[in-house]
């Protein structure tokens, strides 16, 4: 049975992505797949590391039980919106604070290499945009997708890492969100 963990960054409960993370929930559950979730925005932790990798901030309860979860989950979905290019700034700093040298990746002594300790998972991340996908790649670079898919989850070991774009949000009626909502049943029924 396939163990997957929702990983849902958006800090408002009334977003659209929380509509997301449910219909994905919801699709994953009636494959038969054991579910996990972390809401990010319920969490109480500093989402600042303070003093970088120099000096060890103590995990707070909700960090040790989500580091508990990614470590039991086969497969890691993050659902975020972009904005201003990039994640959420909760959700960047759950990362920060999270995927630590000896957690999610250790540096080797006296090498530019490393050991990525997150190997034999996977991912999908399901992003919001108010711009066609395709605008955003080709305009911006992609920015919060290189910075969570291969900055992060693949420099730590998870791999493959499918993306999936939603939008454009703002303009969206009813309809097409919809659509959207029955698209992420669907991945989660197929476990992508």
């Amino acid at each position: 049975m396939k163990k997957i963990l929702i990983i849902n960054g958006h800090p408002n409960p009334e977003s659209f992505n929380f509509g997301l993370a449910e219909s994905y929930l919801k699709g994953a559950i009636a494959s038969g797949a054991q579910v996990e979730t972390i809401t990010i925005a319920d969490l109480k932790f500093s989402p600042n590391l303070q003093f970088g990798y120099q000096k060890r901030t103590e995990l707070e309860p909700d960090l040790l039980e989500s580091w508990e979860k990614i470590k039991r989950a086969d497969h890691l979905v993050w659902i975020h919106p972009v904005w201003w290019g990039g994640l959420p700034a909760i959700t960047k700093g759950f990362i920060d604070r999270l995927f630590l040298p000896g957690m999610a990746f250790q540096y080797r002594e006296n090498s530019v290499w490393w050991d990525k300790l997150l190997k034999g998972k996977t991912a999908h991340i399901i992003t919001t945009l108010d711009q066609p996908g395709w605008y955003y790649r080709l305009s911006f670079g992609r920015p919060s997708v290189n910075q969570l898919k291969r900055s992060t989850l693949e420099f730590c070991g998870v791999k493959p890492v499918k993306v999936s774009y939603i939008g454009v949000i703002k303009s969206s009626n009813e309809e097409q969100r919809k659509k959207w909502l029955e698209k992420v049943y669907h991945y989660g029924l197929q476990n992508k």
